[in-house]
């Protein structure tokens, strides 16, 4: 503190005239609009600066959340995408009455399998986020797979490079549909097939989900055709689908609910049963 006091009386004579300078310039800039809007402007360019920087460093600190709040907009307009394409049936009778037939969630891969003969995911979320058994899997580029085992806060997913999985997949440009299968060889393909030998295929093709369970909505993006060949006995093509899905590299999912799962299937119990 004395060492304070001691400079302040050493370089009190300057210490004053920067003090009488500071006030005689505060007075210039309040008395004069040019000086004033010159000083605004360079204030604000400093602080604008200041005020940036702090921002990008609390955006960084915050791109898990922006993440979290992205994968639930890209869920909104997912189900606003599957919900709205039902419109374009022919037979949709349109009722804002009625309840939207899908429901999402978001999820994050945790555990990822891809080089076994049987895989499987796990995912963050469980009984307790209202996941259960048989929700579809999807990402932002296509299928994933179908939720098979759940506990408290978690469920496994049934990946589609799975050998024993059978997904119902067709033509985007027909609507001939057959079975999505898994031969074990690549995670970059996967293989259609039940497509009779009268449907007009081409490589490029692309394959989507067709609706044709209670699963998955009709239109979810698998693949495209990377090569077929026809079984002659059979008269049904065996096609190989490039995934659009990079299955080695999964982090964000979202999980399909068809709210209308529990009545489809009584219905066809019903009919079985007569």
């Amino acid at each position: 503190m004395q060492q304070i006091i001691n400079f302040i009386i050493r370089n009190k004579n300057f210490l004053l005239f920067l003090l009488l300078f500071c006030v005689s310039l505060l007075f210039t800039i309040q008395s004069h609009s040019y000086h004033k809007s010159k000083f605004i402007n360079s204030a604000n360019f400093l602080t604008g600066g200041v005020y940036n920087s702090i921002n990008n460093i609390s955006s960084y600190f915050s791109l898990k959340s922006q993440n979290t709040l992205l994968a639930e907009e890209n869920k909104q307009l997912k189900s606003l995408w599957f919900n709205a394409s039902q419109k374009t049936d022919s037979t949709y009778v349109d009722s804002t009455a009625f309840q939207s037939p899908y429901r999402f969630y978001t999820a994050n891969i945790i555990k990822n399998s891809y080089a076994l003969t049987d895989n499987y995911l796990t995912i963050n979320k469980g009984r307790k986020d209202s996941i259960k058994q048989d929700f579809g899997v999807i990402s932002s580029k296509g299928i994933i797979g179908i939720i098979d085992k759940t506990s408290r806060g978690y469920g496994t997913v049934l990946s589609i490079l799975n050998t024993t999985s059978r997904i119902s997949a067709q033509l985007k440009k027909t609507n001939h549909f057959g079975t999505l299968t898994w031969n074990g060889k690549s995670p970059e393909f996967t293989q259609l097939v039940d497509i009779p030998k009268i449907a007009p295929l081409q490589k490029g093709d692309t394959i989507i989900t067709s609706g044709r369970s209670s699963i998955f909505p009709k239109g979810v993006p698998v693949g495209v055709i990377a090569d077929f060949v026809l079984d002659q006995a059979e008269n049904f093509y065996e096609i190989n689908v490039k995934l659009f899905n990079d299955m080695t590299n999964i982090e964000h999912v979202y999980i399909i609910e068809n709210i209308d799962t529990e009545e489809i299937l009584n219905l066809n119990n019903n009919n079985n049963n007569d």
